[in-house]
């Protein structure tokens, strides 16, 4: 699924493509595009100019000139493509004017998870993201704050960072990666922990993402692609994730998979001691 990298690396390719472009034509191709809270059908935004593009956590949406603001989940595959070929995933497109003919914007979803939806919004975000935490590339993210508020929960550290409500655009890859940088145990629970433990969890996130962000995201297949169709390459930097039996790349102990709640921990059992 994408994370925040990823997302953040798509946004700022639409921010490109997109903004100061009017949106002409509209045609929604799976019934699943569409969010089911969505205000209205998607070509209720025809004829609107797009303003610019935000992010929250793995959240994204198109300011417009209108009352309404389109946003966007990619859910697990979810994809905006600008003037792509034909593509049986493609969910919905977007015809945009251009001096040199019109453009086309594509949603491509191959698994349809992710999701468009027409929103209002509240103060200052789409309706569907209210109630998603910032996350750690926000001006107004708070780390005091969320270091308290995970302290005060009696939770494994992970389960905490992977809780949107509490800090947000943070997944599995980059759970396992931070809690890695941070030499803490996936497992550790939060009210063991020191406010310095849990700080530390939290520049690592930044730091991990922001790298990961510098070369467009990690790719594992072609489900994840940039705007332009360019895969990401924080794969080959990653320490723990998907890495089970390898050495840890700091002390060469072979990295540990566990089960985590439907999905899987990888961590080194010498450098993330429990």
């Amino acid at each position: 699924m994408p994370e925040l990298p990823e997302v953040e690396t798509v946004r700022r390719g639409l921010d490109v493509h997109v903004v100061a472009h009017t949106i002409t034509g509209v045609k929604q191709l799976h019934p699943r595009a569409l969010n089911p809270k969505s205000l209205s059908n998607l070509d209720v935004i025809t004829g609107s100019t797009v303003t610019s593009t935000e992010r929250r956590g793995k959240f994204l949406w198109f300011n417009l000139d209108c009352n309404f603001v389109l946003t966007a989940h990619l859910g697990m595959s979810g994809q905006f493509l600008i003037d792509p070929p034909e593509d049986r995933h493609t969910r919905a497109f977007f015809l945009l004017d251009a001096k040199e003919g019109a453009k086309e914007l594509h949603f491509n979803d191959q698994r349809t998870f992710g999701w468009l939806s027409i929103e209002e919004l509240v103060d200052g975000v789409p309706t569907s993201v209210r109630l998603i935490a910032r996350d750690p590339f926000d001006e107004l993210f708070a780390p005091q704050e969320v270091v308290a508020d995970i302290r005060r929960r009696n939770i494994s550290i992970k389960t905490a960072i992977l809780n949107q409500h509490i800090v947000s655009g943070i997944g599995n890859i980059y759970a396992d990666e931070s809690l890695w940088l941070a030499k803490i145990h996936p497992e550790k629970r939060t009210n063991t922990m020191t406010k310095a433990q849990i700080g530390r969890v939290l520049q690592s996130a930044n730091q991990v993402m922001t790298q990961a962000l510098e070369v467009g995201g990690t790719s594992f297949d072609e489900l994840y692609i940039n705007v332009n169709g360019e895969s990401g390459y924080f794969d080959i930097s990653l320490n723990a994730y998907g890495r089970e039996g390898e050495p840890c790349p700091r002390c060469g102990v072979p990295i540990t998979r566990i089960k985590f709640a439907n999905r899987s921990s990888h961590f080194c059992s010498r450098c993330q001691k429990l």
